[in-house]
C-alpha cells in the first residue's frame, strides 16, 4: 500500500544530499533522436498580405531553438549537474544540425558519438507561436523527420560508439531515447534496439534505462519507464479503460520480471510506481503549488531516477527523485523546465 508523500520526503532529507553530491562524479550518455525544437515568434499586428498569392504572410519577429526529444533529456542531466555527458545518434549536416549542436554544447555534452549524415535530416519540431498580450500561443506545428529506415551504416555506428562509451570508458548508464514513432527511422531501429540490449546484458554494472514513445513493450533487459497504459499494452492488456492502481501494479511487476530489470511506471498527477520482480511501491507526486506546465516532467523524471540509481539510491528513492525533478519543471510555465540540485533541496526544505 502507498504511504504518504510527507514521509518520503521527511526521509529524503537525509538521503538526497549524499545523492547530489554523487552525482558530479557520474558519466552518462543519451542515444537515441535529437530532435532540434525550433519557435518562430509571430506578431499578429504584422501581418501582410503576400502579392504573388494573395495569403497572409505572418511576420517572424524572435526565433528561438533548443535541444529536444533526446536532447531533453541531456538539458535535465546537465542541469543536475552530470559530471561527464555524451551525445550518441544521428542528425543531417544541415542549419538544424548546426543549432542543435550549439545548443548540446551550451549544456556541456560531449558529441563524438553524435553522427551528422547528408543522407539524414536533423529531427525538428517548428513551432509558430502567435505573440499574445500576455503569453504565447502554439499554431500548427511543422514537422521534419526522416521517413526512411536508418542505413545499415549508420546503424554500426551507434552501436560503435555506444560500446566505446561502456567497454572502454566504463559509463555509469546509457539512457535509450526512443522518439520516433515510424518504426526503423528513427535511431533506435530493430536491429539497434538489439545490439543495446546485448550490450545490457554483458555489462550488467552498467545501468541501461529506456524511455519509448510507442514501443516500450520491446524492449529486454534494460530498465524502462512506461506510463501506466504503455505497461499494460506490454502486458497485453487491450481494454479500452485505464488500468487502476492495483492493476498497474500487477503490470509493472509482470513487465520487471520479464525484462529482468526495475521498471518505473508514471502516473501523472499520481506520481510513480517503482516495480522490481518482487516489491510493488506506489511513490505519490508532489502536490501542484499553482498553476503547472508538464512539457518535458517525463525527461526531467527520466534524468533524475538514473542519476538517483547509479548515485547508489533505492528503487523507491529513485522514484521519489523522479518525482520531485518532474515536480520542480512542472511548474516552469512555457517551457521545457530543468531541475537544479538547489532547486530539489529548497523544495524538500
Amino acid at each position: 500500500m502507498p504511504v504518504g508523500v510527507d514521509a518520503y520526503v521527511q526521509d529524503a532529507r537525509t538521503w538526497l544530499p549524499e545523492v547530489l553530491n554523487r552525482i558530479p562524479s557520474l558519466r552518462v550518455a543519451v542515444v537515441g533522436d535529437f530532435f532540434l525544437d525550433k519557435y518562430l515568434v509571430i506578431d499578429p499586428a504584422l501581418a501582410e498580405v503576400s502579392l504573388e498569392t494573395g495569403k497572409t504572410a505572418h511576420q517572424v519577429v524572435g526565433v528561438r531553438s533548443s535541444p529536444g526529444a533526446a536532447g531533453t533529456v541531456m538539458n535535465n542531466l546537465s542541469a543536475l549537474g552530470v559530471g561527464r555527458l555524451e551525445a550518441v545518434g544521428v542528425i543531417g549536416q544541415d542549419g538544424e544540425g548546426y543549432e542543435l549542436r550549439r545548443g548540446l554544447e551550451q549544456a556541456r555534452v560531449g558529441m563524438d558519438g553524435l553522427v551528422g549524415s547528408p543522407s539524414r535530416f536533423t529531427p525538428t519540431y517548428t513551432k509558430p507561436m502567435l505573440r499574445q498580450a500576455d503569453r504565447e500561443e502554439e499554431m500548427e506545428r511543422l514537422d521534419i523527420k526522416n521517413r526512411s529506415p536508418l542505413p545499415a551504416e549508420l546503424e554500426e555506428l551507434v552501436l560503435e560508439n555506444v560500446r566505446r562509451l561502456v567497454v572502454g570508458e566504463k559509463f555509469h548508464a546509457i539512457m535509450i531515447a526512443d522518439q520516433v514513432q515510424e518504426a526503423n527511422c528513427g535511431v533506435i531501429t530493430e536491429r539497434v534496439r538489439a545490439g543495446l540490449q546485448r550490450l545490457a546484458q554483458e555489462h550488467p554494472e552498467t545501468l541501461v534505462f529506456a524511455d519509448s514513445r510507442v514501443r516500450i513493450g520491446a524492449f529486454r533487459d534494460v530498465i524502462v519507464k512506461p506510463n501506466r497504459l504503455e505497461a499494460a499494452s506490454a502486458m497485453g492488456y487491450a481494454e479500452e479503460r485505464m488500468p487502476d492502481l492495483a492493476e498497474t501494479g500487477v503490470f509493472g511487476q509482470s513487465l520487471a520480471r520479464r525484462n529482468g530489470r526495475p521498471v518505473f511506471i508514471t502516473l501523472g498527477g499520481d506520481g510513480i510506481m517503482a516495480c522490481t520482480a518482487s516489491t510493488v511501491a506506489h511513490i505519490p507526486a508532489l502536490p501542484p503549488r499553482g498553476p503547472i506546465d508538464i512539457v518535458g516532467a517525463g525527461d526531467s523524471a527520466s534524468a533524475g531516477i538514473t542519476c538517483a540509481l547509479c548515485a547508489g539510491a533505492t528503487v523507491e528513492q529513485a522514484a521519489l527523485m523522479g518525482n520531485l525533478c518532474a515536480s520542480v519543471t512542472i511548474h516552469k510555465l512555457g517551457t521545457t523546465g530543468t531541475a537544479s540540485p538547489e532547486e530539489l533541496l529548497n523544495l524538500l526544505a
